[in-house]
């Protein structure tokens, strides 16, 4: 298998079967460039409306195949450098089926010929289904509804944090690798996960927002704290690191797969005052009343400010979705209100960008629970420190 064959049947994965191509590559065959396949694949996903605009005028009806390897064509056309035009479709065209050869080579030359087409509207520019840049429009307004479309569209960069119960910034201001935004959060050129500091432990790649909820929960050491939905686990470790490793986290997780994630990042990362146990977040009755000073409710959601790192969430996502994600939110925040202390902390957080999954979830919350009283709230958006958009809100009980 060539690395374009291996592209396109990823790319069918995704839009065929609402497949996520960094899981996908995971299992790559051996022998496949994968930077160029890293490339092309997240490319055409972010770009998909755009790319099919340039050649859908001489193509009313193609199958997704023979679309998707128009789309992954015209990405390396216009926006791959170091990739001659003709290899572009000398390789589509062999790719293509043994009737659509002739048919791929013209579309392709037409392409080329006419050069890149901006279109006017601003769902196809930014490769956005119209109903998520309406949503945005409504709640944010126009001109923040377009930065954020902007935004979607770039690679997202890769961003960490030092794990300071092993190391500290200290340890990697000489490694050019590193530019340091503050005593912990860092900028990282090249592929982190790669690196013995990586697979040591020292460092976790963490978005610059993703910090930010964490650090509104204010944990303390000796404290007990629930981290009601933790998988993968980072929250879960720079909790550990705010408490220096002193006191006790209950991290749990529906899944018990993904609990062993959360198990497995606290052995590597030193965090020994974790407990990651099975358990649904949604489930009342877990815990005794008061048990925790400190809860962080990162809620599942649906991804809307995470379009960078996971652009397939914007094919995948449909408008009914939105109502199945907050009943499950309302489930949540109900079912643990009553296991923080009083004068206790809860942060409820999501990285999407939709007041009905944000704003309104905390205002109905409030209304049906006058113990608690908001705090703080934020919404960071994706064009702001050029990182995931989150929402978080910090409610104290009375």
């Amino acid at each position: 298998m060539t690395t374009r064959s291996y592209i396109l049947d990823t790319l069918e994965q995704v839009f065929a079967k609402d497949g996520y191509a960094s899981l996908l590559m995971r299992h790559a065959p051996a022998g496949t460039d994968m930077a160029f396949a890293s490339e092309v694949i997240f490319g055409t996903i972010r770009n998909y409306s755009l790319l099919e605009a340039q050649w859908r005028p001489y193509a009313k009806r193609t199958k997704l195949r023979t679309a998707l390897l128009l789309d992954m064509s015209v990405y390396q056309l216009f926006f791959l450098d170091g990739t001659p035009d003709y290899a572009a479709v000398h390789e589509a065209v062999e790719l293509a089926g043994k009737h659509e050869k002739g048919f791929v080579n013209a579309v392709l030359h037409k392409v080329r010929e006419q050069g890149l087409q901006v279109p006017e509207d601003p769902a196809v520019r930014y490769s956005l289904p119209s109903w998520i840049l309406n949503l945005w429009k409504a709640h944010y307004g126009e001109e923040t509804a377009l930065k954020i479309a902007e935004s979607c569209g770039r690679r997202g960069r890769i961003t960490g944090r030092v794990n300071t119960l092993k190391a500290s910034k200290k340890d990697f201001e000489n490694d050019p690798h590193y530019t340091f935004l503050d005593e912990e959060a860092f900028i990282y050129e090249g592929p982190l996960q790669n690196t013995e500091e990586f697979r040591n432990g020292l460092v976790l790649i963490q978005d610059l927002h993703s910090m930010q909820v964490v650090k509104m929960l204010k944990a303390e050491e000796g404290m007990h704290v629930l981290d009601a939905c933790a998988a993968p686990g980072t929250k879960t470790q720079q909790i550990a690191c705010a408490m220096n490793d002193r006191g006790e986290i209950t991290a749990q997780e529906l899944y018990e797969k993904r609990t062993g994630l959360i198990s497995e990042l606290m052995e590597r990362t030193g965090a020994s005052c974790v407990k990651a146990i099975t358990a649904d977040a949604a489930s009342e009755g877990a815990y005794p009343e008061e048990s925790f000073e400190r809860i962080l409710i990162d809620a599942p959601c649906s991804g809307l400010g995470d379009l960078s790192h996971k652009p397939e969430i914007r094919w995948h996502l449909k408008p009914e979705n939105l109502d199945e994600l907050t009943a499950i939110q309302k489930a949540i925040l109900n079912a643990n209100a009553p296991y923080l202390k009083r004068g206790g902390i809860l942060v409820y957080s999501t990285c999407t960008l939709n007041r009905k999954e944000n704003e309104n979830m905390v205002r109905d919350f409030l209304k049906e629970h006058e113990e608690y009283e908001l705090l703080e709230e934020k919404t960071l958006f994706p064009f702001e420190d050029d990182a995931d958009g989150f929402f978080s809100a910090r409610m104290r009980r009375k």
